[in-house]
């Protein structure tokens, strides 16, 4: 399991496009409040104070007095004030740049900006706008706006390929329409209000999400959720009602239905993803036909155009069979690509033509290959190229090294099942030093192409940073174009013709926007060249800059300790461990040290800033970011070296990482604390009772304690089976465990050594967690107290597995830092 915790595959900082553009727009055509003059949100230490209402503690000691009330009340209000600083710093969420075509004039660029607001506690969005000017030595300059716009309620925002249209989807909050909105450069063209009857929320959420404009830029294409079936109603004597009566008849009430799967974890209460286009003349809705209902709908992208021919849709689809496994992180469900006749189309390309059921049924595109998503159609539409999770399919394992694939999209339009499926990179299963160690992407732009028309950019990670490649798909060369030999980590932004706009940053330097141009180096040969951009978004305190300048990172390469003949050679290269520490030693005495642990355990833990970790590093701490065996980003064979062996291995290479920075005089053996979320509070609740001499504090969010416990409760179970079992585990699975099953799990968790466990330790759990309930970590945590064993239990009511909400977030990270002051300090 992933907790977006600490980065996983993408910055803690928190799972675009390019299109061109009339030179005015330069304006963000939405009815916004008054601009916010400073992007960093001001609170004041009073309204930052934490109460007891979501605390609850187990510790065995007894009431503090006044003056030790006084000190911790006091401690608070300092480290709560420092960690702020830390958190107020934006996150650009979306970027896009609009060419301009006229000679002189600059290009538009278009930033969706993000920060949390603590007293709301949701994030506070706005629009930050710049101008480009391109420079004669590949270099731009860019000109902002004087203050970001602030927008509320603003589910998605999408520009039309031609950047003349801007679409705002409003999702609603309860029983009310769903808006869309399309703008031109200066206002307000269309509004459409679509009722619940007709669909639900669009899907925003980074998986089934799919917004899509047509070419023509008179239709989009998108997933929603579908229709609330209807329930069974009765009068106030218990009378059945037929249907055709309306929600709103005199005493009359609805009955709970038939209970429907779901997709676990976040997605507890939506509705099945459907695919649906709207006429952006007309505001006529059409739930696209032809999809079996057993499919899940994300993703759509419009085919190429023909003239005077019918238009496909080409989409992703999960199928599931008798149950709705968790998916939130979940690469290890079956999907493929269908096409589908797009319905406005189909009525209008022929008036008199018709249609047969067997015309209108979506094709399997992908029927030889177990997982297919992220499709993209080549800018002149020779070709498609897509990303597949086969490796995780067919393991079992939740996130695995990814491949990339190409089919040739027919001219003629006629599609077939039996298309051929061209493999443009295969599964890496070992990479020799410095070599490519395989594609691990989350996410692809709608536009990522070069202006060659057949190179992609995506951001890749590669060992424990990630990277930015250009991928020749006719070919299969791959060439890293971001910097080589560095600590920084970078994530794509959009691409500007030839040039690229990106954000690169390392575990001690804030995020920085670089501006990408191929550039002629002195042997003539081509290469690419980065220059920083000058910008107001990542903006921090004085303080904050000032506390990370005296800060320094580097990434380790950790020998696996007690190599076996069984090995595979991937899982017997040395793995990696992010070290940030002071520049200076203020003593002879190192820092204390906290090793930092990442859930999955198929994720990792980037060399990007993460601010709750640049925050603990800066009040006094060293950090130790392990990257164990089974990690993402070091090759198929490494990554599968650990299912089966969950709780052993991934426990020894920890502890083989600590030993090594011990040795080398970094940190010193009587004050370390570890720290961990979801499998990350797998391995610390196993580290504190498998070495219990090792650390004095621990910190553990939402962590598997029990897989005993949490088999028959958990949104994936079957990810138990395979971290127990082995890939083995995934034809074991079924929902009724064996006693043999239940025992081993037992076995195999934190809980079996509870025995010898004596570290203080502060559980942080999300009630409506659904990947790790809260149970697990009760059980845990209750029987921690029963031995006299220093403990506090933060709860957070309203929190998924993530615990994410800008309050809990900072509420998890302030208390993390006062335990490990009093057991650390």
């Amino acid at each position: 399991m992933e907790s977006k915790m600490f980065g996983s595959r993408s910055s803690v900082g928190n799972w675009c496009g390019r299109v061109a553009a009339s030179p005015n727009y330069l304006f963000l055509p939405i009815q916004l409040p008054i601009p916010i003059p400073n992007p960093i949100l001001h609170c004041s230490r009073s309204s930052l104070q934490l109460t007891a209402r979501r605390r609850f503690s187990f510790s065995p000691v007894p009431p503090m007095d006044d003056e030790h009330q006084a000190k911790e009340q006091e401690e608070y209000a300092s480290h709560s004030d420092h960690l702020h600083q830390f958190t107020a710093i934006p996150t650009i969420d979306k970027a896009w740049l609009f060419n301009s075509h006229t000679i002189h004039m600059p290009s538009q660029a278009m930033f969706c900006v993000s920060q949390p607001n603590l007293l709301t506690n949701k994030r506070k969005k706005s629009i930050v706008s710049a101008s480009l000017l391109r420079q004669t030595d590949a270099t731009v300059a860019f000109h902002w706006t004087p203050f970001p716009i602030e927008f509320s309620g603003v589910s998605a925002m999408l520009p039309s390929p031609s950047a003349s249209k801007l679409l705002i989807v409003r999702n609603p909050e309860s029983e009310g329409p769903c808006r869309f909105e399309i703008w031109s450069s200066s206002q307000l063209e269309k509004e459409f209000h679509v009722p619940q009857s007709k669909h639900g929320s669009v899907y925003t959420d980074g998986w089934f999400e799919g917004i899509s404009w047509n070419l023509n830029e008179t239709c989009i294409a998108y997933v929603a959720e579908e229709p609330a079936p209807a329930k069974p109603t009765f009068n106030d004597l218990g009378g059945y009602q037929k249907s055709g009566s309306s929600d709103k008849d005199c005493g009359t009430w609805k009955a709970q239905g038939e209970w429907e799967e779901e997709w676990g974890e976040t997605y507890a209460g939506k509705r099945q993803p459907a695919l649906f286009v709207i006429d952006i003349t007309s505001g006529e809705v059409q739930a696209v036909k032809g999809i079996d209902k057993s499919l899940s709908i994300g993703q759509v992208v419009w085919a190429p155009t023909i003239e005077g021919s019918v238009q496909y849709l080409v989409f992703v689809g999960w199928s599931f069979e008798t149950r709705k496994l968790g998916i939130k992180y979940c690469y290890n469900r079956p999907c493929a690509l269908y096409a589908v006749k797009a319905p406005h189309y189909e009525s209008k390309a022929n008036e008199t033509e018709t249609y047969s059921t067997e015309d209108v049924q979506a094709v399997n595109l992908t029927q030889t290959i177990s997982s297919a998503f992220y499709p993209r159609f080549s800018p002149d539409g020779k070709f498609l190229v897509f990303v597949s999770a086969r490796s995780s399919v067919d393991s079992g394992a939740h996130s695995a090294t990814n491949s990339l694939h190409r089919i040739d999209w027919p001219k003629d339009m006629k599609l077939y099942q039996s298309s051929k499926i061209h493999e443009v990179i295969p599964v890496v299963l070992f990479a020799e030093d410095g070599s490519f160690p395989g594609l691990y992407c989350s996410n692809i732009l709608s536009d990522p192409w070069l202006s060659d028309g057949h190179s992609l950019v995506v951001a890749s990670v590669w060992h424990s940073n990630q990277v930015l490649l250009s991928i020749n798909v006719l070919s299969g060369e791959i060439l890293r174009i971001t910097p080589a030999n560095s600590n920084f980590s970078w994530s794509l932004l959009t691409l500007d013709g030839n040039n690229i706009l990106a954000v690169s940053s390392s575990p001690v330097d804030v995020p920085q926007i670089k501006y990408g141009a191929i550039v002629k180096n002195t042997t003539n040969n081509e290469e690419w060249s980065w220059s920083d951009v000058s910008n107001p978004i990542f903006k921090c305190s004085d303080k904050v800059r000032s506390s990370i300048s005296s800060l320094t990172s580097s990434i380790m390469k950790i020998p696996v300790k007690d190599v076996s003949e069984s090995l595979t050679k991937g899982a017997s290269q040395p793995f990696e461990a992010i070290f940030v520490s002071s520049k200076t030693k203020k003593s002879d005495a190192c820092d204390p040290l906290i090793v930092v642990l990442h859930g999955g355990p198929h994720s990792v833990l980037l060399s990007s800033f993460s601010k709750p970790l640049a925050y603990l590093a800066s009040v006094g701490y060293s950090l130790l970011i392990v990257n164990y065996r089974g990690s993402i980003g070091f090759g198929e064979e490494a990554l599968q070296s650990l299912p089966g062996k969950a709780g052993s291995q991934d426990v020894n290479d920890v502890l083989t990482a600590i030993d090594h920075v011990i040795d080398l005089g970094l940190a010193s053996p009587s004050k370390i604390a570890v720290l961990g979320g979801s499998h990350g509070g797998f391995l610390t609740t196993h580290l504190i009772g498998q070495a219990p001499e090792k650390f004095v504090a621990a910190a553990a969010r939402n962590p598997v304690c029990n897989l005993a416990l949490m088999v028959g409760t958990t949104d994936i179970p079957d990810w138990c089976y395979v971290e127990t079992y082995g890939t083995k585990g995934k034809d074991k699975f079924t929902e009724a465990p064996s006693a043999e099953d239940l025992t081993l799990f037992y076995s195999k968790s934190p809980i079996s050594h509870l025995s010898k466990a004596k570290t203080p330790t502060l559980f942080l759990l999300g009630a409506q967690d659904l990947r790790v309930p809260i149970s697990t970590g009760l059980q845990y945590a209750r029987a921690l107290r029963e031995k006299g064993v220093p403990t506090k239990v933060i709860v957070f009511p309203n929190d998924v597995h993530g615990i994410e909400r800008p309050q809990s977030d900072f509420e998890s990270y302030l208390n993390i830092a006062i335990w490990f002051n009093k057991y650390c300090k």
